[in-house]
């Protein structure tokens, strides 16, 4: 039997163990809160004390923590995962980092294979077993842990090498911020000139501009954009490329609120975005 760690169990990363464990497979986990690793060790996961113990016989380790920095302490081999990981596992980065963050764990893994594997759908698609993959490495070890992934994706795609899931979810992101900055901006236009959120969005989703982000808004905690929006820009200048509209959205984003987007939708209240200066 395939042997998954999963380190992270957070939004995203416990619901994703949760599926992987009740596909079949012996799952070891481990977090910082250990109230995070219950509902695990509820289906039967191990529940480790250590990194270490969490690698020991591992096939395949997921990672789901916030940020390169993280990833990198928890991973590198002093004192981290690839300290511990058997020859021939693999090293599956779920967070979202930069690509080098992925290429530095490569060029320190001796006998163990990195992917990186970034999430998209959210917390609802990670609840839902429905994560879209994205995954840059090599096609060995993806064959290889591609049984785990068909326990928590709808679709995994291979964008190609080391860092390209990284690449595909920046990407991702760039699209989902300004979506919801122009739905946003829209509704708040729209409900000014006199047709409410209510009546507009549904005869928006029924045409062309139809999208996961206009029929769930309501939903998004809109909690990444900084850093996620950063990651692009540096991504952006490491090929000379700027980004207007990206930053344009970077602006307007610090006025588009949880809240003011409840206010929008149940109420018609527009949403008062900086002009320009």
């Amino acid at each position: 039997m395939t042997v998954v760690g999963a380190l992270g169990l957070g939004a995203m990363g416990g619901p994703i163990a949760g599926h992987i464990r009740r596909a079949g497979f012996d799952v070891r986990c481990l977090d910082l809160d250990p109230e995070a690793a219950r509902p695990l060790a509820a289906l039967g996961a191990r529940v480790c004390d250590s990194l270490a113990e969490l690698a020991a016989g591992t096939d395949v380790c997921l990672v789901c923590l916030r940020g390169d920095e993280d990833v990198l302490e928890a991973c590198l081999p002093d004192g981290g995962l690839l300290a511990f990981l058997k020859p021939g596992s693999v090293l599956v980065v779920c967070s979202s980092v930069r690509p080098e963050t992925c290429r530095t764990l490569a060029g320190a893994a001796n006998a163990v294979d990195v992917l990186d594997a970034a999430l998209t759908g959210g917390v609802r698609g990670a609840e839902a077993g429905e994560i879209n993959l994205l995954v840059g490495g090599d096609e060995a070890p993806l064959r290889r842990a591609r049984p785990v992934f068909d326990a928590f994706c709808s679709a995994v795609h291979h964008l190609g090498a080391l860092g390209c899931g990284q690449v595909g979810k920046t990407v991702n992101n760039l699209i989902h911020w300004a979506q919801i900055a122009a739905i946003a901006e829209a509704l708040s236009l729209g409900s000014r000139l006199g047709v409410p959120p209510e009546l507009m969005r549904p005869a928006l989703a029924a045409g062309p501009t139809d999208s996961r982000t206009l029929r769930e808004i309501e939903l998004m905690r809109l909690t990444w954009y900084v850093k996620d929006i950063d990651n692009a820009r540096r991504m952006a200048r490491a090929v000379g490329m700027p980004l207007p509209l990206t930053d344009e959205v970077r602006r307007l984003m610090d006025d588009i609120t949880v809240p003011g987007i409840a206010a929008l939708l149940e109420e018609g209240r527009p949403i008062d975005l900086p002009a320009r200066e």
